[in-house]
């Protein structure tokens, strides 16, 4: 019988008070291993009244009740569906693809079709990596489901360990282009800071305590002011957090323009952002992964790709310039 999504909700008892959350929490739901429990504890699946818990070792309270999101089973196969690939460049370790803005990269639960590995699987079948597991087989890196751009992925198993030492050893390069709200002091810069799980929305992301997240940079470049109003920009990552830039730039009061996550009326211009949104110049985050540098994981040969911008962003440069000329 496959299991569907469900909610628990558990009290403890004055027994249970000081023990690890993993440990309580296994025996009062037998049917899930503890590893299982860990991997929910740490993906942000359990809260108590104020904040999400992503730590196994935390205390429990018997003042407390603790919520539990336990996802549907994952499916031991994926479905091949034949996606529209705009495939840059293919050979028989790898393929670097411009990923189109909309396509989430990997299955989750709940989302297990219309996805880049659907795609992926019926354009080269079994001979995907494998090392990513069932649900991300070739995956080495990933997009947000609305940034758009390259992305790289691993045909074998050699391809994709040679590959990931190279994101290990920060090896491979990684330009992106976005526009984000207002006007920048510096033509270039560097911001560092630990991204985690945001302790009050898990779909989100956020600058968090060391002891809470790991450790982003981000370097950045300015290309264009649009006066105050907006700013064109290069990134470059130095570490691949989930959002990183969408959360550098918003924790720094300059959001991606159409980021409906990470920006709010205190931090864009709310007039332009509800006109870009009534004349539907761009409906997701402007970021674009435009540059991609590597070596080739058997021949070591540098590999570098560029890609031109999606006509969205396109279309926000020009509205940009228009209202900077008026």
């Amino acid at each position: 019988m496959k299991q569907i999504e469900r909610f628990e909700n558990i009290k403890p008892t004055p027994d249970d008070n000081g023990n690890r959350l993993d440990i309580f929490l296994s025996l009062r739901l037998p049917d899930l291993s503890r590893n299982k429990i860990k991997k929910l504890i740490l993906n942000g699946n359990v809260s108590n009244q104020n904040n999400i818990i992503t730590d196994p070792n935390y205390n429990v309270s018997k003042g407390e009740i603790y919520n539990i999101l336990i996802p549907e089973a994952e499916p031991t196969q994926l479905k091949p569906q034949k996606i529209p690939l705009d495939i840059i460049f293919e050979d028989k370790d790898l393929i670097v693809l411009n990923k189109q803005a909309g396509l989430v990269v990997h299955p989750a639960p709940g989302n297990y079709e219309n996805t880049l590995v659907n795609a992926l699987i019926a354009h080269a079948g079994s001979t995907l990596s494998g090392i990513g597991g069932v649900r991300r087989p070739g995956i080495v890196h990933r997009l947000d489901k609305d940034t758009s751009g390259l992305l790289l992925v691993a045909k074998n198993d050699f391809s994709h360990s040679k590959l990931s030492s190279q994101f290990k050893g920060k090896t491979i390069s990684r330009t992106y282009f976005g526009i984000a709200w207002g006007f920048f002091k510096s033509q270039s810069g560097e911001i560092r800071s630990f991204i985690g799980r945001d302790p009050f929305n898990r779909k989100k992301m956020a600058v968090v305590n060391p002891t809470k997240g790991k450790e982003a940079i981000t370097k950045y470049t300015v290309s264009k002011n649009y006066g105050i109003l907006a700013t064109e920009l290069y990134f470059k990552l130095l570490t691949g957090r989930t959002h990183q830039i969408r959360v550098h730039f918003s924790s720094n009061k300059h959001p991606l323009v159409g980021d409906t996550t990470y920006t709010n009326s205190n931090n864009c211009d709310r007039k332009i952002s509800l006109e870009i949104k009534k004349e539907q110049i761009i409906n997701r985050q402007a970021l674009h992964a435009i540059k991609l540098e590597f070596n080739h994981p058997r021949s070591e040969k540098k590999m570098s790709f560029k890609t031109d911008l999606p006509s969205d962003i396109n279309r926000l440069r020009n509205f940009f310039s228009k209202k900077t000329i008026q």
